[in-house]
Formats: C-alpha cells, structure tokens, sequence
C-alpha cells in the first residue's frame, strides 16, 4: 500500500483568540486564500494586508507559494497576526534557514497577551464599582 505524501506543510498560528490553521505550497504564482477569499478581500485595509505579508517581505524569503487558511475567533486584528504566524511556522517547517530573520523579526513568538478576566464584585477586570461616602 502507496502511502500519499503531503504536497503542503501544514501549521497553525496563534493571537488572542483567533487561530489560523495554514497550509502552504510550492506554486508558479503568490496566492493567498483565507476562508475561501482572497486575503485583499478579507482583510480590506492596507495595515492587515501589510502585517499578513510581513512574513513573505522578509527579504531572506524566495519563492512562489499557493497559500489557503481557515481562520477562527478573535477580530481582525488579530487574526491577521495569527494568519502573519501561521505562514512563517510554515515557511521555516520547508526552509529551516528562514528562521534567524523570521525570528529577528518576532514573527516565530506566539503573543500570549488576551483580556484579562472579569473579577466578582468589580465591573471590569480592575474597575470597581462607584464609591460612595454617603
């Protein structure tokens, strides 16, 4: 029995709580889908087009990949950083030496920021109610 060999690398990327499953090919031209878009289309401003590129910008990265992402939870903001994490796990999976620039660069580092949780007897996570002397 033939086993079938995987034609992508496959990794997942991390930010507050959205996380983008990536799967990157080698193809002849660059293309980016998330969630059955085009990345210009799901991410309509150029700031979050920019931060999913970051991790193809790296100069040290050459080469043509066909890349398709399913991308959950969290907003827009950070799903592109998920998405900009989830790429370069991918690339450094295929070309190892894309690490040291992909890492400079703090693109390897899952950010472990998210919203701290609510406290009884407090509104927010650190606003207390009004006080009152009378």
């Amino acid at each position: 029995m033939a086993t079938k060999e995987k034609t992508y690398i496959e990794s997942t990327g991390r930010r507050k709580t959205a996380t983008a499953r990536v799967r990157v090919a080698p193809a002849k031209t660059n293309s980016i889908i998330v969630n059955d878009k085009e990345y210009t289309t799901y991410f309509p401003t150029k700031e979050l087009q920019a931060v999913v590129m970051d991790a193809f910008n790296t100069e040290e990265v050459v080469g043509k990949y066909a890349v398709t992402i399913k991308v959950v939870g969290g907003g827009a903001h950070a799903q592109a950083e998920a998405v900009r994490h989830g790429i370069s796990r991918s690339l450094v999976k295929e070309d190892a030496l894309l690490r040291k620039p992909l890492k400079k660069e703090g693109f390897l580092k899952r950010d472990p920021r998210t919203k701290e949780r609510r406290k009884f007897g407090l509104k927010k996570a650190r606003k207390s109610p009004q006080w009152s002397k009378r």
